[in-house]
């Protein structure tokens, strides 16, 4: 059993939350818009976008659960200049202390994308890419020159892919040694079926062969709306046999999860399942993996 009692000496590190000002005079917030729906959760992200979540709003539902640090991911999707969300997201963590590190958009196929990495990189919590990009990227070559710059700035790419798509994500990983790729939301499973699941078991462990491919446990709610610490157990449980706990690492995906649990529900749910496993195993999940990788 962990040594680690459920108080105030639970650190975690939040490897995936998300910050935004409806009001912003550059900033665009694609998936939050009252007349959007999102790819994935449809119209219920358009709740999300009737108020603000700021780096003060996140802190005051984190710290209590023992947050210590916390990873942003792109949130700003659709503005004209990827690099104002990177500025504005510096200036807000030299105010409050978060994010400790930003995990920013490049669109690796442009022209122009060390340019923007470039640009990125004036600011001292830059530390990843997100690039949803569009079609079948992960075999594009133009996707793949882009890819290949961020070794030079070491630099990780965090990676939205579906089971269907790791063999490809596999490829690129070993073709880019050098970076490490982190596999958000557990693989984005979709369904919550035994078949589902085996498809999707199959689909990570292909993934998890490849050694600089790291598991972000997270955003479990977006395909199980009704989750419970059984429903989604399964899932955390694979992700730890697979990659080991070396490389796993904890995330809350908030505040897109609070529309169906609390930071407190999300965090004991992850405590209660990873019970069994020793106390250092515990603190690289929770906190050293994400703090080693994302350098902060």
């Amino acid at each position: 059993m962990t040594t680690l009692e459920k108080g105030s000496d639970f650190e975690f590190v939040d490897a995936h939350v998300h910050f935004y000002d409806m009001g912003h005079p550059t900033l665009y917030y694609g998936h939050w818009q009252p007349d959007a729906d999102h790819p994935v959760l449809g119209s219920q992200t358009r709740k999300l976008g009737q108020r603000n979540y700021l780096a003060k709003d996140f802190l005051k539902e984190a710290i209590p659960h023992g947050l210590t640090k916390a990873v942003h991911v792109q949130a700003a999707i659709g503005s004209l200049d990827p690099v104002d969300e990177t500025a504005w997201l510096q200036a807000a963590s030299d105010s409050s202390n978060c994010p400790d590190a930003i995990v920013g958009y490049v669109d690796l196929r442009g022209p122009d994308a060390q340019k923007q990495i470039e640009r990125h990189m004036r600011f001292d919590n830059f530390r990843g890419i997100r690039d949803f990009s569009y079609g079948n990227y992960l075999e594009n070559s133009d996707f793949h020159n882009g890819f290949s710059l961020l070794a030079q700035y070491e630099l990780v790419f965090c990676l939205a892919a579906q089971w269907l798509d790791m063999p490809k994500a596999a490829s690129l990983a070993k073709d880019n040694p050098y970076t490490t790729i982190v596999l958000d939301h557990a693989g984005l499973p979709q369904e919550r079926s035994n078949d589902y699941f085996i498809n999707w078991k199959s689909g990570m462990s292909i993934a998890a062969k490849t050694e600089n491919i790291t598991c972000k446990i997270s955003g479990l709610g977006m395909a199980d709306n009704s989750w419970t610490v059984d429903s989604i157990r399964p899932y955390v449980e694979t992700c730890i046999e697979l990659f080991g706990y070396e490389r796993c690492l904890f995330a809350s995906n908030w505040p897109i999860d609070s529309l169906w649990s609390s930071y407190g529900d999300l965090v004991k749910a992850y405590r209660e399942i990873t019970d069994l496993y020793s106390e250092s195993e515990v603190i690289h999940m929770f906190s050293s993996n994400s703090q080693t990788l994302y350098q902060i």
